[in-house]
């Protein structure tokens, strides 16, 4: 595992820092989670994008889209 700093809020932070060393592992493992999953959709999303402008400039619009699809 790494370290990373995230920023939080001053009420976020405080409440961390007073929690036991149990229950700050499991934030931790929840963050790991959230991060990893959350991470994952900004590269899908980038990955669709970029699929998208490729069609696009490849001449497949929208609309011819919608008319294959509707076929």
């Amino acid at each position: 595992m790494e370290t990373i700093n995230i920023q939080v809020d001053t009420e976020v932070a405080r409440t961390y820092h007073s929690a036991n060393p149990e229950q700050q592992q499991k934030v931790q493992a929840l963050m790991n989670l959230w991060l990893k999953r959350a991470l994952q959709v900004t590269q899908l999303q980038t990955t669709m994008d970029q699929l998208s402008d490729e069609a696009e400039a490849n001449g497949l619009t929208p609309d011819i889209l919608r008319s294959i699809l509707d076929e």
